[in-house]
């Protein structure tokens, strides 16, 4: 009698928490699907009478509509931003990692400390000095500005994160390759990086949501479309035209999409890397 109670509370607990947090992913599907008019009646309607696609082939087909002209712009922006910060970060932080995880020097641990305050200081406290400065370079309104001021977060993060990926490699492999005849580059790209796959899709995975879910540097150091991203065009869409929610949850389901292809096209890298950081072998 305690086991099925027990099992009747987990199940409970667990659809608790599932439509809790797919609820609101669902609202903003049937927002994105539903008439203007059935998202401003009172009382709300949470199931439309009617549906319609219009929203999402305005926005990937319509040229003379203005907010998703913006949107698509605004896309490639986002992707573009996305790939090189996570480019870049993986290469140059990856490399710090494995000398921070493989190798010891002068203040090594002060330095990966140094690097983990890096990430935790709140973007807010620096962002009057960065701005005078980025100002002064006259690299304001820029895609490679957004890309630099990503990767000041995103290469801690990933020095911290992969350093536990490389600790777990025996240093037996090090001395194989050596034998080999293999130069340190050699045994990074031949024996280090396909050992650790998975930690690095896994981590290649959680730097580019940070850098497609930037909202505070895209809308401070951006001005024009040409640099603006998806979060702070959409933020715009209830600012500079007539409110239209059900765009705005068009916006947000296709904003949605790329994160959640690459989690699903690489979730099994994505769970043996997040459980091999943790787990000694």
């Amino acid at each position: 009698m305690k086991s099925r109670t027990l099992t009747f509370v987990q199940y409970a607990f667990g659809l608790t928490v599932a439509f809790c947090t797919l609820a609101p992913f669902a609202w903003l599907v049937l927002s994105s699907i539903s008439y203007q008019v059935d998202l401003q009646s009172v009382p709300l309607r949470w199931i439309p009478e009617r549906v319609t696609l219009a929203r999402y082939s305005d926005i990937f087909a319509n040229p003379d509509n203005d907010m998703a002209y913006a949107f698509r712009i605004s896309m490639r922006n986002s992707l573009i931003v996305a790939a090189f910060v996570t480019l870049i970060a993986l290469i140059v932080g990856g490399l710090a990692a494995h000398a921070f995880a493989k190798y010891r020097f002068t203040f090594r641990q002060p330095l990966i400390y140094l690097f983990l305050f890096t990430y935790m200081i709140p973007s807010i406290v620096i962002v009057i000095p960065l701005y005078m400065t980025v100002d002064q370079l006259g690299l304001l309104d820029s895609k490679a500005t957004l890309v630099l001021l990503n990767l000041s977060f995103a290469i801690p993060f990933v020095i911290w994160i992969m350093q536990s990926y490389f600790k777990q490699l025996s240093h037996e492999f090090y001395e194989a390759a050596a034998l080999d005849g293999c130069t340190r580059l050699q045994t990074l790209r031949l024996v280090v990086v396909p050992m650790v796959r998975p930690g690095i899709v896994a981590t290649l995975i959680f730097v580019f949501l940070l850098s497609w879910d930037d909202f505070f540097f895209g809308l401070l150091f951006t001005s024009t479309l040409d640099s603006k991203t998806i979060s702070v065009a959409i933020s715009e869409f209830s600012g500079k035209h007539a409110v239209d929610f059900g765009m705005v949850a068009t916006g947000g389901v296709v904003a949605s999409l790329p994160p959640l292809l690459i989690a699903i096209f690489l979730q099994r890298f994505l769970v043996h890397g997040m459980t091999a950081g943790g787990v000694k072998e």
